[in-house]
Protein backbone atom coordinates (compact mmCIF):
# COMPACT_ATOMS: atom_id res chain seq x y z
CA UNK A 1 0.00 0.00 0.00
CA UNK A 2 2.72 2.60 0.81
CA UNK A 3 4.35 1.79 -2.52
CA UNK A 4 1.19 2.91 -4.36
CA UNK A 5 1.16 6.16 -2.43
CA UNK A 6 4.74 6.93 -3.41
CA UNK A 7 4.04 6.12 -7.06
CA UNK A 8 0.91 8.29 -7.04
CA UNK A 9 2.83 11.18 -5.46
CA UNK A 10 5.67 10.92 -7.98
CA UNK A 11 3.26 10.75 -10.93
CA UNK A 12 1.33 13.72 -9.58
CA UNK A 13 4.54 15.74 -9.25
CA UNK A 14 5.62 14.82 -12.79
CA UNK A 15 2.19 15.78 -14.12
CA UNK A 16 2.33 19.12 -12.30
CA UNK A 17 5.81 19.88 -13.67
CA UNK A 18 4.66 19.06 -17.20
CA UNK A 19 1.56 21.20 -16.80
CA UNK A 20 3.51 24.19 -15.47
CA UNK A 21 6.16 23.95 -18.18
CA UNK A 22 3.62 23.86 -21.04
CA UNK A 23 4.08 26.76 -23.47
CA UNK A 24 1.39 27.92 -25.86
CA UNK A 25 2.42 28.85 -29.40
CA UNK A 26 3.67 32.45 -29.51
CA UNK A 27 2.43 33.07 -33.04
CA UNK A 28 -1.28 33.22 -33.80
CA UNK A 29 -3.04 34.18 -37.02
CA UNK A 30 -3.30 37.95 -37.63
CA UNK A 31 -6.40 39.43 -36.05
CA UNK A 32 -6.95 36.45 -33.77
CA UNK A 33 -7.54 37.29 -30.13
CA UNK A 34 -5.15 35.84 -27.58
CA UNK A 35 -6.72 32.85 -25.88
CA UNK A 36 -5.82 30.74 -22.91
CA UNK A 37 -5.46 27.12 -23.93
CA UNK A 38 -4.88 24.02 -21.92
CA UNK A 39 -2.54 21.18 -22.91
CA UNK A 40 -5.20 19.67 -25.20
CA UNK A 41 -5.84 22.91 -27.07
CA UNK A 42 -9.18 23.41 -25.38
CA UNK A 43 -9.88 26.46 -23.24
CA UNK A 44 -8.17 26.07 -19.88
CA UNK A 45 -10.30 25.98 -16.75
CA UNK A 46 -10.08 28.86 -14.36
CA UNK A 47 -10.51 29.07 -10.62
CA UNK A 48 -11.67 32.67 -10.81
CA UNK A 49 -15.36 33.32 -10.27
CA UNK A 50 -17.50 33.42 -13.37
CA UNK A 51 -18.12 36.96 -14.64
CA UNK A 52 -21.59 38.36 -14.22
CA UNK A 53 -23.57 39.42 -17.27
CA UNK A 54 -23.49 43.04 -16.12
CA UNK A 55 -19.72 43.26 -15.55
CA UNK A 56 -17.94 43.07 -18.88
CA UNK A 57 -14.18 42.62 -18.78
CA UNK A 58 -11.67 44.88 -20.49
CA UNK A 59 -10.82 44.31 -24.11
CA UNK A 60 -7.33 44.25 -25.52
CA UNK A 61 -6.51 44.85 -29.16
CA UNK A 62 -3.47 43.26 -30.79
CA UNK A 63 -0.68 45.56 -31.86
CA UNK A 64 2.17 45.58 -34.31
CA UNK A 65 5.72 45.67 -33.01
CA UNK A 66 6.94 49.18 -32.27
CA UNK A 67 8.70 50.80 -35.20
CA UNK A 68 12.23 52.22 -34.92
CA UNK A 69 10.68 55.70 -34.83
CA UNK A 70 8.81 54.83 -31.62
CA UNK A 71 9.37 57.24 -28.76
CA UNK A 72 11.90 56.33 -26.11
CA UNK A 73 11.56 56.83 -22.39
CA UNK A 74 9.23 55.78 -19.61
CA UNK A 75 5.51 56.10 -20.27
CA UNK A 76 2.68 55.51 -17.79
CA UNK A 77 -0.31 53.71 -19.24
CA UNK A 78 -3.93 54.41 -18.39
CA UNK A 79 -5.71 52.82 -15.45
CA UNK A 80 -7.80 49.90 -16.74
CA UNK A 81 -10.57 48.87 -14.35
CA UNK A 82 -11.75 45.30 -13.93
CA UNK A 83 -14.30 43.80 -11.57
CA UNK A 84 -11.42 42.66 -9.36
CA UNK A 85 -9.40 45.89 -9.31
CA UNK A 86 -7.43 48.35 -11.40
CA UNK A 87 -4.39 47.68 -13.57
CA UNK A 88 -1.87 50.33 -14.60
CA UNK A 89 1.57 49.89 -16.15
CA UNK A 90 4.72 51.93 -16.52
CA UNK A 91 6.53 50.96 -19.73
CA UNK A 92 10.12 51.81 -20.64
CA UNK A 93 10.90 52.01 -24.34
CA UNK A 94 14.33 52.37 -25.95
CA UNK A 95 15.27 52.21 -29.62
CA UNK A 96 11.73 51.19 -30.54
CA UNK A 97 11.70 48.23 -28.15
CA UNK A 98 9.97 47.48 -24.86
CA UNK A 99 12.81 47.15 -22.35
CA UNK A 100 10.90 47.11 -19.05
CA UNK A 101 7.36 46.96 -17.70
CA UNK A 102 6.46 47.76 -14.11
CA UNK A 103 2.94 47.37 -12.75
CA UNK A 104 1.92 50.49 -10.84
CA UNK A 105 -1.47 49.03 -9.92
CA UNK A 106 -2.76 45.46 -9.85
CA UNK A 107 -5.84 43.95 -8.18
CA UNK A 108 -5.06 43.41 -4.49
CA UNK A 109 -8.20 44.24 -2.50
CA UNK A 110 -8.91 40.56 -1.79
CA UNK A 111 -6.36 38.00 -0.63
CA UNK A 112 -7.05 35.88 -3.73
CA UNK A 113 -6.65 38.89 -6.05
CA UNK A 114 -3.33 39.80 -4.44
CA UNK A 115 -2.08 36.23 -4.85
CA UNK A 116 -3.19 36.05 -8.50
CA UNK A 117 -1.53 39.40 -9.23
CA UNK A 118 1.73 38.32 -7.60
CA UNK A 119 1.85 35.18 -9.74
CA UNK A 120 0.55 36.68 -13.00
CA UNK A 121 2.56 39.94 -13.11
CA UNK A 122 6.01 38.40 -13.74
CA UNK A 123 4.57 35.99 -16.32
CA UNK A 124 2.76 38.78 -18.17
CA UNK A 125 5.89 40.96 -18.09
CA UNK A 126 8.00 38.14 -19.53
CA UNK A 127 5.40 37.42 -22.22
CA UNK A 128 5.15 41.09 -23.27
CA UNK A 129 8.94 41.56 -23.35
CA UNK A 130 9.29 38.45 -25.49
CA UNK A 131 6.45 39.41 -27.84
CA UNK A 132 7.48 43.09 -27.95
CA UNK A 133 3.79 43.92 -28.17
CA UNK A 134 0.53 43.77 -26.24
CA UNK A 135 -0.36 40.61 -28.12
CA UNK A 136 0.27 38.27 -25.20
CA UNK A 137 -1.13 34.98 -23.99
CA UNK A 138 -3.57 35.30 -21.13
CA UNK A 139 -2.86 33.65 -17.80
CA UNK A 140 -5.44 31.07 -16.77
CA UNK A 141 -7.08 32.16 -13.53
CA UNK A 142 -5.98 35.76 -14.13
CA UNK A 143 -7.99 36.49 -17.27
CA UNK A 144 -9.23 39.94 -16.26
CA UNK A 145 -5.81 41.00 -15.03
CA UNK A 146 -4.20 39.66 -18.23
CA UNK A 147 -6.66 41.50 -20.47
CA UNK A 148 -6.28 44.75 -18.53
CA UNK A 149 -2.47 44.38 -18.58
CA UNK A 150 -2.55 44.01 -22.38
CA UNK A 151 -4.95 46.95 -22.72
CA UNK A 152 -2.78 49.29 -20.65
CA UNK A 153 0.32 48.19 -22.57
CA UNK A 154 -1.47 48.66 -25.89
CA UNK A 155 -2.44 52.21 -24.93
CA UNK A 156 1.22 53.02 -24.19
CA UNK A 157 2.33 51.57 -27.52
CA UNK A 158 -0.41 53.41 -29.40
CA UNK A 159 0.57 56.68 -27.71
CA UNK A 160 4.27 56.19 -28.41
CA UNK A 161 3.73 55.69 -32.16
CA UNK A 162 2.41 59.17 -32.76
Amino acid sequence: MPKRGIIATVLSAVGLVLLLSFKTPSESPPGAAAAVRGPTGSPAPTNAPEPSATAPGPTAQPTQRPSPQTAAGTITGPVVSTQFGDVQLQVTLADGKIVDIKPLELPFDRQRSAYISSVAAPLLRQEALQAQSARIDLISGATYTSEAYAESLQAVLDGSNG
